[in-house]
């Protein structure tokens, strides 16, 4: 939902980094892994109950995902550099809150499980989405660095960083959280789905 608004600041910052990463040779791809890496240690953390490693995990994570396309713009974007971005990042959605159903399942694996659920739901939208999007020469005025059409909605990779954090600094309410996200979620999906029967 806010997505837009603070995609201009996060490049402005990132800007310096990625310029000193580029003049090293570091390639976009490299950051991109070793931010899924980072992304997966954190899931791994949550499910031994290291909530506050689960957080550092996460920060690298998405400094990562920052990082890698302002290196890419620089060195040149690439095909495979927008696959790897998006695949690994949909995969860490996925990964992350299943690290809190593991860390307690009798609390937490049923809200963790419609958390996933909704993410499919939200990422299959957004991707067949930006598909047909594609294929009619479309584009998105409010991003357009991205590497393909984005939709917005009103859950976007902001607000689920924010419950992300919020899972690692009150663990203890996992599942409420998760399911008044889920819900969030559920809301999207029907929005853009709506819109690409309208539009499509």
């Amino acid at each position: 939902m806010i997505d837009a608004f603070l995609l201009p600041l996060q490049r402005r910052l990132l800007h310096p980094v990625a310029r000193v990463l580029h003049r090293s040779g570091v390639r976009a791809d490299w950051i991109t892994i070793a931010g899924f890496a980072c992304g997966l240690a954190g899931a791994a953390a949550a499910a031994c109950g290291a909530f506050g490693l689960a957080l550092l995990g996460l920060a690298l994570n998405r400094l990562a995902d920052g990082l890698d396309g302002e290196v890419a713009r620089r060195a040149g974007a690439t095909d495979r550099g927008a696959f790897l971005d998006i695949a690994l990042d949909f995969l860490f959605y996925a990964l992350f809150p299943l690290g809190f159903a593991l860390a307690n399942p009798q609390a937490n694996a049923l809200a963790a499980a419609a958390l996933i659920a909704s993410f499919i739901g939200t990422g299959s939208s957004f991707l067949a989405f930006s598909l047909i999007a594609e294929r009619r020469g479309m584009t998105a005025a409010d991003y357009p660095s991205k590497g393909i059409y984005y939709l917005g909605g009103l859950t976007e990779g902001a607000e689920t960083i924010a419950l992300f954090v919020a899972f690692c600094l009150l663990p203890s309410v996992f599942a409420p959280l998760a399911w008044v996200f889920a819900g969030a979620c559920a809301l999207t999906t029907l929005t853009r789905l709506w819109a690409g029967w309208r539009l499509f």
